[in-house]
């Protein structure tokens, strides 16, 4: 039998076997050229999506977390804050992670206010601290037994109902709970619950900003001599006033602190609000992260109250 003649326009118009093997073969090849990753733009994608992640932190708003008591009771360990970049200008301090080298300059400088909680780096750390503006440039500061001394008048300090800060479910500090120094003012309520009760004043500032402070101890960074306050420059204290290395305590080799008035342009920015909050049962473990929450804490603003100046206020030391 002779075999049939392939035409191949006929082929073309009939659809043949061949014509159809050869188009099942082109559409197989399709998908598989399409599957193909393209690395290039995947990883510029990335690249442009890490920028956009580091400006966002450099110059507008950064979290932070609260590491330490010093700025008990108004921070707690376990906080987390919302730190806005803006409100004093940019400077090196300001990049993430400090890429940036040291230096005195700042874009669209301002001044901080009395009572701002701000992020300053100590000279000679590349670390984060957390403080509160307390003199500003042209200030003289001193300090007298525990009461800060503002151009030579005493600022206004009101003894307060101790804070209540819960004993139960710790953060950690190094190797100790974070509250340990106040042990000693460990209270038993009325419906059992175990808290600290330390000795708590209300301090205000020249212009009205209100803020809780502790102060239960006699140490040396209560009384020091006066000093003023170069131009750009400022005076940090922390509100846990016997647990804090700030512009009172010496930096370098010989202490952890600021080491005296901090150059703004060494100030990364200003604590606005805290977004949520953990205690001591949290965990790397995302399902301990829920039953940790600090509920009572979330969204609470850091900006100071303001009240009217009360003038000049020494306080009664408890016994």
């Amino acid at each position: 039998m002779t075999p049939p003649i392939s035409n191949p326009a006929l082929d073309e118009e009939r659809g043949s076997p061949l014509a159809q093997d050869d188009a099942r073969t082109s559409e197989s090849k399709a998908p598989e050229e399409s599957d193909k990753t393209d690395w290039v733009g995947e990883i510029r994608g990335l690249a442009l999506m890490l920028l956009a992640v580091l400006a966002f932190h450099s110059l507008i708003a950064k979290p932070f977390y609260i590491p330490s008591a010093s700025m008990v009771p108004n921070l707690m360990v376990g906080d987390r804050l919302v730190v806005s970049k803006f409100p004093y200008g940019w400077s090196w301090v300001s990049a993430s992670f400090h890429l940036l080298p040291r230096g005195d300059w700042r874009i669209a400088p301002s001044t901080p206010e009395y009572g701002d909680i701000v992020i300053a780096v100590p000279p000679e750390r590349e670390e984060d601290y957390i403080k509160r503006v307390v003199a500003l440039p042209g200030d003289t500061i001193a300090m007298v037994d525990g009461q800060i001394i503002l151009n030579g008048r005493p600022i206004a300090q009101e003894q307060e109902p101790p804070v209540q800060i819960p004993t139960a479910n710790q953060n950690i500090c190094g190797f100790a709970p974070c509250m340990a120094d106040f042990e000693e003012y460990r209270v038993r309520l009325e419906d059992g619950t175990e808290v600290y009760e330390p000795p708590t004043y209300r301090e205000t500032l020249p212009n009205g900003a209100s803020y809780r402070i502790i102060d239960h101890a006699d140490q040396p960074l209560d009384d020091f001599e006066p000093i003023t306050i170069p131009e750009g420059h400022v005076f940090l204290m922390g509100d846990n006033r016997d647990h804090s290395a700030d512009s009172r305590a010496p930096s370098g080799i010989y202490g952890n602190g600021l080491g005296g008035p901090v150059p703004i342009a060494d100030i990364g920015g200003r604590a606005e609000l805290i977004t949520f909050s953990l205690d001591g049962t949290a965990s790397w473990n995302p399902l301990t992260w829920l039953p940790a929450l600090r509920g009572e804490r979330a969204w609470e603003s850091l900006r100071p109250e303001i009240r009217p100046a009360l003038g000049d206020a020494n306080r009664d030391r408890p016994n």
